[in-house]
């Protein structure tokens, strides 16, 4: 606040951190990776409160602040897919969770424009956010504990997660379609 920046600073910082994420886990780099999506993070939970504290926040804002989140998730799961293009099951576990995230910010996005507030739900981006950046800074030292391939405990985390977003966007879309 005091250096004058804006919350598009840190919307820019947070695209550039969800870019690196993707090529640091399509590249193998699990725990950069994972560093990248937690930096991403910091950087979209700083752009609202620096719009707040600049009374900067608008429509615009809030446009652009939860669809570049949708970019961030996508480049990281993009990198996602590049890792486990090989492996068993991995194409659809990526797609999964994709598809899922995408599927729980769309359900309420849309719940909001007929005016009911369609948030809740087990995965909700901050706890997709949360398995994403453990799964990638754990991985590496579990999976090699458990005597598992690199990316085992990841996979998995991953599955669970899609599964948990995928029934979160069922629970949304039931929930605003009732009210």
């Amino acid at each position: 606040v005091a250096a004058g920046a804006g919350p598009d600073i840190m919307n820019a910082f947070g695209l550039a951190f969800g870019l690196a994420s993707g090529v640091l886990i399509g590249l193998g780099h699990l725990e950069g990776g994972g560093w990248a999506i937690a930096l991403a993070g910091v950087c979209d939970i700083l752009d609202g409160r620096l719009a707040r504290a600049r009374n900067l926040a608008s429509p615009y804002g809030k446009f652009i602040d939860s669809t570049l989140d949708r970019f961030v998730e996508t480049f990281a799961f993009l990198g996602f897919a590049a890792f486990f293009a090989s492996r068993p099951g991995g194409p659809l576990v990526v797609a999964a969770g994709l598809g899922g995230s995408l599927l729980v910010s769309y359900a309420q996005a849309r719940g909001e424009t007929v005016g009911v507030s369609g948030s809740g739900g087990l995965m909700q981006r901050a706890e997709r956010l949360v398995l994403q950046i453990l799964g990638c800074l754990l991985d590496p030292l579990l999976s090699r504990a458990l005597g598992q391939p690199e990316g085992t405990v990841l996979f998995w985390v991953l599955a669970v997660m899609a599964a948990l977003a995928l029934a979160t966007a069922v629970h949304r879309t039931v929930f605003i379609a009732r009210r």
